[in-house]
C-alpha cells in the first residue's frame, strides 16, 4: 500500500509517526542479528531498540561503545538509520518513489510538506530534489575534509569509513562516533586541539541545523538579505547569537578556571566554540563533560533544549520557537497587540504553536528527568541533563546512560522518539479531528501574572 492510499485512512501526522516507528523496528531487528555485534551474539531487544531509536531519531545516546561493540555491519545499519532519520522517513520514501518513476500525488505532497515543515505544497517535489542533492554533496565534501586527518591517523581504508561515518553523523546532528577509546579519551576528545577535525564537524552541524528552507533561501537569494523569508532571517540571526554568547561564556568563565589550565589557547578557543555548537543538537564532545561546572551544565541543557531550526536535521523545541517567544514577550512589555519582526507581524497561530511546543517540551523534559532521578537515585542535574539530551535528540551524556535500568532506558526511548517526530505532530496525530470549526464562545478576560 502506497503513501497515497495510506493517506485515505490515516492523517499525514500519523503517517510520519508510523514511518519512524517502522524504521526503528526494522533497525532493531537488524541490530539483533549475530552479525551486528563483534562478539557474534547479537544485541538484546532492549539494547537494539534503544540504539535504533537513538540512531533514527539522530540522538547519539548509546548503551555500548559504538566502535567496540558493533561490527562493521552493525555500524552500517546505524549509519543508514542516521541518514534516514536526518533527512526524514517521508522524504526518503518519496525520494525512492521518485527514482522509481512513480507519480507524486497531492496527498503525498501534503505529507511531505508536513515532514519538512514547508510553507506550501507548491514546488515541494523540486524542493525535495534540492534537499537530497544538497545533503549528499555537503556530506561528501565533509567526508573529504575529515579524511585529511582521519586518513593519516587510521590509514586509508579505515580513514575513509571514519570520514564518511562522522560526516553523515555530524550533518544529521546525530552525535554517533567510532572513536572508541584513544589513550583514555572518548568521542572526539583526542582531537580537541585539531582544527581540521573540529572546524569541519562544527560547520556540518551548523549547516544541518539551520534547516532545508533556509538553504533554499540562501541558494535563491545569496547575499540579498532583504529578499530572505522572515523565518530564514530569524533562524540565521538567532543561530549566530546562540553560538556567540555561549562561546564567550565558556572561553572567559568556564575554561578560565584552574581545572582547565592545561588547555592551550587554541584548544580553549576550539573547545569553547565546539561546546557552543554541539549541544544544538549533535552530541559530540571534545572535553570531559563531567568536569564542567553546574552553571556550565545548565547552559548546556538550555542549548540542548533549544536545538536547531524547523525542518532541519536537528531536534529541540527549535530556535524559531525561542525567537517567537522572545518577540511575544517584547510585544507584551511594549504593550503592543501583536509581535513584530523585520517589518512583519507574527501570526497568532505561530505564537500559539510556540507556546504549546515550549510548554510540552518543558513538561516532558522535567517529568522524564525527575522520574529517572527517582528511579535510579542519581543527582537531579545529571538526570535532567540526560532527559534534555534525549528529548532534544542531542546525545551528550555525563556518562550515566549505560548505567541506567530498563525502565529509565524506556523513558529515554520515549523522549527520543517524541523529540524527533515533534510534539505537535504527535498531538495532532492523536487528538486532531478532520474538519474545522469557526464558531466561537463568548470572550471573557482572565488576569495572569
Amino acid at each position: 500500500m502506497g503513501i497515497q492510499k495510506l493517506n485515505r485512512y490515516i492523517s499525514s501526522f500519523q503517517l510520519i509517526i508510523l514511518g519512524f516507528f517502522l524504521v526503528i523496528l526494522l533497525g532493531s531487528f537488524l541490530l539483533m542479528l549475530p552479525i551486528a555485534t563483534n562478539d557474534l551474539k547479537g544485541a538484546s531487544f532492549l539494547d537494539a531498540l534503544f540504539t535504533a531509536t537513538s540512531a533514527a531519531c539522530v540522538t547519539g545516546l548509546v548503551l555500548h561503545n559504538t566502535a567496540q561493540y558493533w561490527s562493521f555491519f552493525g555500524q552500517a545499519v546505524i549509519l543508514l538509520l542516521i541518514q534516514i532519520g536526518g533527512m526524514g522517513v517521508v522524504t526518503v520514501a518519496i525520494a525512492i518513489a521518485m527514482l522509481s518513476g512513480r507519480k507524486i500525488g497531492l496527498m503525498q505532497r501534503s505529507t511531505l510538506q508536513e515532514a519538512i515543515s514547508a510553507h506550501r505544497v507548491g514546488g515541494i517535489v523540486k524542493l525535495t530534489v534540492f534537499i537530497l542533492k544538497t545533503t549528499f554533496f555537503i556530506e561528501f565534501i565533509g567526508a573529504i575534509s575529515l579524511y585529511l586527518s582521519f586518513g593519516m591517523e587510521f590509514g586509508w581504508l579505515k580513514g575513509i569509513w571514519y570520514s564518511l561515518f562522522h560526516s553523515i553523523s555530524s550533518f544529521c546532528n546525530a552525535g554517533f562516533d567510532l572513536m572508541g577509546e584513544i589513550q583514555g579519551k572518548t568521542s572526539l576528545m583526542y582531537f580537541s586541539a585539531n582544527p581540521f577535525i573540529n572546524v569541519p564537524i562544527m560547520l556540518l552541524i551548523i549547516i544541518g541545523g539551520i534547516g532545508f528552507l533556509t538553504w533554499e533561501d540562501i541558494r535563491k537569494n545569496r547575499f540579498q538579505w532583504r529578499k530572505y523569508r522572515m523565518q530564514s532571517k530569524v533562524v540565521l540571526l538567532t543561530t549566530v547569537v546562540l553560538i556567540t554568547l555561549p562561546t564567550l561564556y565558556f572561553f572567559f568563565i568556564e575554561f578560565g578556571q584552574k581545572k582547565w589550565q592545561d588547555m592551550s589557547l587554541l584548544e580553549r578557543l576550539l573547545a569553547s566554540l565546539f561546546h557552543s555548537v554541539t549541544p544544538r543538537t549533535a552530541g559530540f564532545n571534545t572535553i570531559d563533560l563531567s568536569k564542567i561546572s553546574e552553571p556550565g551544565q545548565l547552559i548546556t541543557i538550555f542549548l540542548m533544549l533549544i536545538g536547531g531550526s524547523s525542518g532541519s536535521t536537528a531536534g529541540g523545541f527549535k530556535v524559531t520557537t525561542l525567537a517567537v517567544l522572545a518577540m511575544t514577550m517584547t510585544a507584551v512589555f511594549r504593550k503592543k497587540d501583536t509581535a513584530e519582526c523585520f517589518g512583519r507581524r507574527l501570526s497568532s497561530e505561530s505564537v500559539h504553536n510556540a507556546v504549546a511546543i515550549f510548554a510540552i517540551y518543558m513538561l516532558l523534559f522535567l517529568t522524564g528527568g525527575m522520574l529517572i532521578c527517582g528511579i535510579e537515585g542519581i543527582p537531579l542535574l545529571s538526570s535532567l541533563f540526560e532527559a534534555a539530551s534525549a528529548i532534544a535528540t542531542v546525545g551528550l551524556s555525563l556518562g550515566i546512560t549505560s548505567q541506567l535500568g530498563a525502565i529509565s532506558q524506556i523513558i529515554l526511548i520515549g523522549l527520543m522518539f517524541f523529540g524527533r517526530v515533534g510534539c505537535l505532530t504527535l498531538v495532532y496525530a492523536v487528538i486532531s479531528k478532520k474538519g474545522s470549526y469557526h464558531s466561537h464562545f463568548p470572550e471573557e478576560k482572565i488576569n495572569v501574572g
